[in-house]
């Protein structure tokens, strides 16, 4: 058996803070490789934005977690670094609690997710962006 890699940049617009659901978005891309066992690796190329897999099932969990950054990391809380306004440093700091990178299995073709798991970019600033995401696939 051979290995092989495949790379590939996906672009997500955010409309401000939330989650963003970028399963399919990814699938799609791993799909038209026909993998059967590897490591997909996604990784966000920003510092005020994040990667988490979290629940798809129930959009309140997703409500909820905002929440809980948004009182881990408040914004006006006397940061020295506000150059691109209040929300600027909460942004990092709740990129720093998350990921901006994944490692992803992919068993049988597929990514190896639990049942309600999902692949989501978080948006941390309030105001629209382009993020990018790079995917990394290595495996048979």
């Amino acid at each position: 058996m051979s290995l092989r890699q495949a790379a590939h940049r996906l672009t997500v617009s955010s409309r401000g803070p939330g989650l963003i659901d970028i399963t399919a978005d990814i699938a799609g891309w791993l799909d038209g490789l026909r993998p059967e066992t590897g490591l997909l690796t996604v990784f966000c190329r920003h510092t005020s934005a994040s990667l988490v897999i979290q629940e798809n099932a129930d959009p309140s969990v997703q409500r909820d977690l905002a929440r809980a950054l948004a009182r881990l990391a408040p914004e006006n809380a006397g940061y020295e670094h506000d150059t691109e306004g209040p929300d600027d440093m909460p942004a990092h700091i709740k990129a720093a609690l998350t990921q901006t990178s994944l490692s992803i299995p992919v068993v049988g073709g597929a990514m190896a997710l639990g049942t309600w798991q999902g692949v989501y970019l978080f948006e941390h600033r309030r105001a629209p962006h382009r993020r990018e995401i790079a995917l990394h696939y290595i495996g048979a």
